[in-house]
């Protein structure tokens, strides 16, 4: 069997793994957080149908990230073990901080997102942490994670038809950029039931398929243990959702595709891969510039932009289907950008 055959079965096997453990980890979660009135609250800044949600269990990011984690510890120790594939250990000194760095990336934005919801539904404070405090918060974890690539030398940064661009220390003010911009975009993006976990879906199996392009498994299985994690989440989160993932979730799978990106060495993939994320922070950007140069006029009925498509009429799942789509079509061009110019 050749190693290709055997890497598309580990991945699938991994996250067919994850969509079960996700599965049943939730099952038990979702009780869990009604009996410990685990609630969300509802701010008025949104539609006012949007009260109905008011007590819907939120942290659901707790559950997808635990069967996130197991199946890819799983996967890569199976390889490793049973296959006698390396896909972590026989890897360039480089390859395995990106690797590991990569990891403690993403699961550090969980941290935040937990400390923002833990605020929220424990401490009863609704905005959770300030923007300040965020912001400082995230501004330290990426740059921990970008000074550590340029000092260890895991700082490659490829760019279309110059190939692999050595930035020196500008590395990490760009990279900085793409994370927290990233983290706040997928945050952004959680606000329809569904919408972030399933364009979400559809970004990490892109990923699976860039991460095996650029020939590295671990980060291949990273994304499957991710996008099968995301699929059993989204079984209690479609329209009407059961659960919601918080800032919890929503942080943590910024910093994991960031995580994925930089770990392939292909940053501006982020760009076509993230495409609805992207828009849903520009729609915000626009609309508050837009706000303050007419002096109170709006751009759109109301952002982030799904919350415009909501209120020219469309449902929750209209908004999903479309928005998934549209995302669909930039991990295609990034897949093409993948086969025609690495």
């Amino acid at each position: 069997m050749s190693e290709t055959l055997t890497s598309t079965l580990v991945y699938i096997g991994v996250a067919v793994a994850a969509l079960l453990a996700s599965l049943l980890l939730g099952r038990w979660t979702i009780p869990a957080l009604h009996k410990l009135k685990f609630g969300q609250t509802i701010l008025d800044i949104g539609p006012s149908w949007h009260k109905n949600k008011q007590g819907t269990p939120t942290m659901g990011g707790l559950f997808f990230i635990t069967a996130f984690a197991f199946m890819t510890l799983a996967g890569i120790v199976f390889c490793e073990t049973a296959l006698h594939l390396r896909v972590v250990t026989d890897l360039p000194y480089t390859s395995q901080i990106r690797f590991f760095a990569g990891c403690g990336l993403a699961f550090g934005c969980a941290l935040i997102g937990f400390a923002d919801d833990y605020i929220k539904v424990v401490k009863k404070r609704n905005l959770g942490l300030t923007d300040k405090q965020k912001l400082f918060l995230q501004l330290l974890l990426s740059a921990a994670f970008s000074v550590t690539l340029v000092l260890t030398g895991a700082d490659e940064f490829y760019i279309p038809f110059l190939g692999v661009v050595d930035l020196s220390w500008w590395f990490i003010p760009i990279a900085m950029f793409f994370i927290i911009g990233m983290s706040n975009a997928t945050n952004l993006t959680d606000g329809v039931d569904g919408l972030c976990g399933s364009i979400t879906f559809v970004a990490s199996l892109a990923m699976v398929v860039l991460a095996g392009f650029a020939g590295f498994a671990g980060f291949g299985i990273f994304s499957a243990a991710l996008a099968g994690a995301i699929a059993g989440y989204l079984f209690y989160n479609l329209h009407p959702a059961k659960v919601m993932m918080g800032d919890t979730g929503s942080l943590f799978i910024g910093g994991a595709l960031a995580a994925v990106a930089f770990g392939i060495g292909h940053p501006l993939l982020l760009l076509p891969v993230g495409i609805l994320y992207i828009c849903e922070t520009l729609s915000v950007i626009l609309q508050v510039s837009y706000f303050k140069l007419t002096k109170g006029k709006r751009l759109f009925k109301m952002s982030p932009i799904h919350h415009h498509f909501e209120m020219c009429g469309w449902s929750e799942n209209k908004i999903v289907a479309v928005f998934s789509a549209v995302d669909l079509c930039g991990c295609i061009i990034a897949v093409l950008c993948a086969v025609f110019l690495w």
